[in-house]
């Protein structure tokens, strides 16, 4: 992870846009890279011609400033949260392919998974920071433009994203350097896919707030959003305006029932976010 993070800096030095020069920190509680979002607009929604009804319609979102973690919650950084008794391990330590998953060292630097968006958010909680809203998500990822995907408009392929099953598996966190969103977010498209804190509701768009959106107020099926595609998952599902629908944890049901854990997946993961 150090070398990773060492690279992380070069790259934060090197990749610029005309939107933005990005700036990078280190989190102090689990060594998450955080890229600095600044304030400013975002082109929320379906621009493309296979946008999904639920992208619509597109509609233009303020947004105040924020920092955003620039890498997928990896396994050793949740490791950090269980051992201090404020993480639950996940649902399961294994993948298909890797058996020992989540406690084999030969992955500690890839996205952890198989984590309810209950546990997500207590370990945004512990490191002291949330779950990102869909608008927040969506801006780190596509920038002050309208682009299909974090790096742009080129066809997605190896060189750039995790996804459609070309590995087979996840891959390490910041594998992807020419994937990178303008700011210099990382895996945004494929590898894992990843909770926001926000309800989900395919109607939100049309009522969704200008400032500063925070998902609908409550859902009777307890979905959240979930963003950015999967290892999985086809090209024009890891486009940065589509929206994904998972049953999230009810928090308020019996501990440990099927309502408070909701679902959980090997493709879905999270990363969070700090105000400023």
């Amino acid at each position: 992870m150090k070398k990773l993070i060492a690279f992380l800096f070069i790259l934060s030095a090197i990749h610029s846009n005309a939107q933005a020069q990005p700036t990078l920190r280190i989190s102090p509680i689990d060594g998450m890279p955080q890229v600095f979002i600044p304030a400013g607009v975002l082109h929320m929604g379906g621009y493309d011609v296979r946008a999904a009804p639920d992208e619509f319609p597109s509609h233009d979102v303020s947004l105040d400033s924020y920092w955003m973690d620039q890498l997928e919650t990896t396994n050793a950084m949740y490791t950090l949260c269980v051992s201090a008794g404020a993480c639950a391990p996940p649902q399961d330590l294994g993948t298909a392919r890797k058996p020992n998953y989540f406690n084999d060292p030969a992955f500690k630097d890839y996205p952890v998974v198989y984590v309810t968006w209950g546990q997500a958010k207590a370990y945004c909680e512990w490191a002291q920071r949330r779950l990102p809203t869909e608008a927040e998500w969506e801006r780190a990822a596509r920038g002050d433009d309208m682009r299909t995907f974090p790096w742009g408009e080129d066809k997605a392929d190896w060189r750039f994203a995790n996804f459609n099953m070309l590995v087979t598996d996840t891959s390490r966190v910041g594998s992807y350097a020419l994937g990178a969103s303008p700011f210099g977010v990382l895996d945004m498209a494929g590898n894992v896919a990843e909770w926001t804190n926000d309800f989900y509701s395919a109607a939100y768009y049309a009522a969704s707030s200008a400032t500063n959106p925070t998902g609908p107020a409550s859902s009777s099926s307890l979905n959240r959003a979930v963003r950015g595609g999967s290892l999985g998952d086809a090209e024009i599902n890891i486009r940065v305006s589509k929206r994904s629908s998972v049953r999230g944890s009810n928090l308020n049901a019996a501990p440990g029932s099927e309502s408070y854990l909701g679902q959980f997946s090997p493709r879905i993961g999270f990363r969070c976010v700090e105000d400023e």
